[in-house]
């Protein structure tokens, strides 16, 4: 017995050595009560303690309401936590998997950081996992595999790593699967055409590498699959071609196929065979061996081509010499040909035909301007976009790059109205002496596709209407890579300077001019939904506060209308952060992943509470006022009760049919349009 204990320990000393997570898993889990689990998970999400301040330790039931954000099922336990767009700053503890009730977690919107904790993977109740637009780093973890009622993951817009791991295919229920714009490599997992539930899989905006898996096509329920922006190649199944408009494809210039017309066809180059591919039925370039999908094909590879290593090595030697020589050769044609350009921008002439587009620099440039962009960019080059285009638009609406200069001083900081990570606007007089706003787009910020650019400037010039921001001009520049748009100068500033006025720092509006707004954001939102005068139906996309520019008489102007067709993707999706945080983003994007006419409404009604209130940020106890007609908490207590009770009781019903929750349920701006008008007829 003695040998026997002993020979127990040393097994037992191994087991520690070779699988200390299986001994410390056998440990009992640190039971924490409710309120202690939730103040943990508080102190990490809000390190600085502002923004979940109803998260009180001295609480006797965090399931009474008030803890923000909280909700409980009948026995006391926590079933939801939607901390969405509260610009939490911490990190996303692993005591968070010890909430074993949770079905559905909302942390979307903020500014979490770190990375996604395994325990999360604990929440095997859990349906709705939103983690989606935050800064969170690392790996996916696999252990989120076996969250088995899960059905929708939200990972997209953040900087998350490694590739996408196999153990999804554990997701039985997933129907939506968002890993967008993030740093992903890898292959696509073959196995993700056994979800059967999976109605949406995005995966744009990465670096993924390899062919497209033919079982993913074998999804019965799938309807969208992005792929775009990532480095895979080969042949794309025809299988596909059932998705119609839901395949999204673009910017993989090594994918080929037959019956994609944006898709070159198929030759012997473009099926390269040294290219990694995910392991699938259809699969023939690796022996008929069983691999694992998780097997390291780099390192099958580098087996399979041992046998040739000195003729590589010769090779790569050979190549050497060649790329130095051409290097120096390139690097000596580079300083002339710099030189050349330097002498030639000097001495060009200034002035701008229609049919010809002649610009220069000088030594004074505005912040976003590099001599590198003008390499082959030329939008507004000759032949491009039509004849009756060019004769039509270029002559009424394009102003010269002397003028924009002029108008700006060579874009002094004095000048300098805003700027952002791929804008800025400055004030400029014309030398009609009206006065101007002029906002300068990098080419690095526009759609590479000219074309493209080209129509989208089109649809701009196309936009008339009394409350969009007049466009009075463009200037593209190919010497100096930049777009200008000139649009009237707007001297009351934007709507928000109009909220959160407090001891009489800043006009208050008053009640007549506020619904007076209102409608007027109406009408211009009306005009961009409609199809009229042979201008296409538009969905504004960014509409807030911010947009929403006033006039010398208080009449609102929409500015942006139109200005994502000239950005390029990232830079559209840059945008959603702030416009989330604020609440305007419809919830039904997070899902979708589409802006439609509906959520534009979403953010008017956002908008309509902000105007009513004089607030920019508004909660959840706002549209309760709202419902239970409760004037002290949804009108301004600016207007020291100067406002008419039945007109804000109409204003509040609208505002609660456009944001809510379901898009179906929200009216058209026809409507909406009609219902503000009934309410000027009553008053009159």
């Amino acid at each position: 017995m003695g040998f026997l204990s002993f020979l127990s320990s040393i097994i037992f000393f191994i087991l520690i050595l070779t699988h200390p997570q299986h001994i410390v898993s056998s440990e009992p889990i640190d039971t924490k009560t409710p309120l202690s689990l939730l103040m943990t998970i508080k102190a990490s999400l809000d390190p600085k303690s502002v923004i979940l301040s109803s998260w009180s330790a001295n609480s006797t039931d965090p399931c009474n309401g008030s803890f923000e954000g909280i909700a409980c099922n009948e026995l006391g336990q926590v079933v939801n936590i939607s901390l969405q767009g509260k610009e939490l700053t911490g990190k996303i503890p692993p005591e968070i998997g010890q909430l074993q009730s949770l079905s559905g977690l909302y942390l979307h919107f903020n500014k979490l950081h770190g990375v996604v904790p395994q325990e999360i993977a604990n929440l095997t109740q859990l349906s709705d996992l939103y983690l989606n637009v935050n800064n969170l780093s690392g790996v996916i973890p696999p252990e989120v595999g076996n969250m088995s009622n899960l059905q929708v993951l939200q990972l997209c817009y953040n900087q998350l790593t490694g590739s996408i791991p196999n153990q999804l295919r554990g997701l039985k229920k997933l129907s939506v699967l968002a890993l967008q714009v993030n740093q992903l490599t890898g292959a696509i997992p073959a196995s993700l055409g056994d979800l059967e539930m999976l109605t949406r899989l995005d995966l744009s905006f990465n670096y993924l590498f390899g062919s497209i898996p033919v079982k993913l096509a074998d999804a019965p329920k799938l309807q969208v699959l992005d792929i775009r922006n990532n480095t895979l190649s080969g042949n794309v199944p025809l299988a596909f071609k059932r998705l119609n408009e839901g395949f999204q494809h673009a910017n993989n210039p090594d994918l080929c196929g037959i019956e994609f017309s944006s898709l070159k066809l198929c030759t012997v180059s473009s099926l390269n065979q040294n290219r990694p591919e995910p392991f699938g039925p259809g699969s023939n370039r690796l022996p008929k061996k069983d691999i694992p999908e998780s097997a390291n094909v780099q390192a099958i590879q580098k087996n399979q081509s041992r046998k040739s290593q000195t003729a590589v090595v010769v090779g790569v030697i050979a190549l050497f010499v060649a790329v130095a020589v051409t290097g120096l050769f390139t690097f000596s044609w580079y300083r002339r040909r710099k030189q050349k350009i330097g002498g030639t921008l000097d001495s060009s002439d200034r002035r701008l035909r229609t049919d010809e587009v002649k610009e220069v620099t000088r030594r004074s440039a505005s912040p976003l301007i590099s001599l590198e962009y003008s390499n082959g960019w030329d939008p507004l080059g000759k032949g491009r976009g039509g004849s009756a285009f060019s004769q039509e638009v270029f002559e009424s609406f394009m102003f010269n790059l002397d003028e924009v200069e002029s108008a700006t001083q060579y874009f002094s900081e004095a000048n300098l109205l805003g700027k952002s990570n791929f804008t800025a606007v400055y004030k400029g007089t014309l030398r009609d002496g009206s006065f101007v706003a002029i906002k300068c787009i990098s080419k690095t910020s526009c759609k590479s596709d000219e074309i493209e650019f080209l129509k989208g400037l089109k649809l701009l010039t196309s936009l008339k209407h009394e409350n969009l921001l007049r466009l009075r001009g463009f200037c593209c520049s190919k010497g100096r890579g930049e777009c200008f748009l000139i649009y009237d100068f707007v001297p009351n500033g934007n709507l928000l300077q109009y909220l959160d006025v407090k001891d009489g720092k800043g006009k208050v509006l008053d009640w007549s001019t506020r619904l007076s707004i209102i409608k007027g954001i109406a009408r211009g939102i009306h005009y961009l939904h409609g199809n009229k005068g042979g201008k296409p139906a538009l969905v504004h996309r960014n509409i807030s506060a911010e947009k929403v520019l006033v006039d010398q008489h208080y009449n609102p102007l929409l500015s942006d209308s139109g200005l994502h067709k000239l950005l390029a993707d990232d830079i559209v999706f840059s945008t959603l952060k702030e416009s989330a945080a604020m609440g305007y983003l419809a919830p039904e994007y997070t899902t979708t992943g589409r802006f439609t006419e509906k959520s534009d409404l979403y953010a008017f009604g956002m908008i309509i509470f902000q105007i009513l209130s004089g607030r920019r940020r508004i909660t959840q106890s706002n549209h309760q006022a709202a419902e239970l007609c409760r004037f002290e908490d949804f009108v301004d207590p600016n207007l020291w009760g100067n406002f008419v009770e039945a007109e804000a009781v109409q204003m509040a019903k609208v505002a609660l049919l456009c944001t809510h929750e379901s898009p179906n349920q929200r009216p058209s701006i026809e409507i909406v349009v009609q219902e503000l008008n009934d309410l000027t007829s009553s008053k009159s």
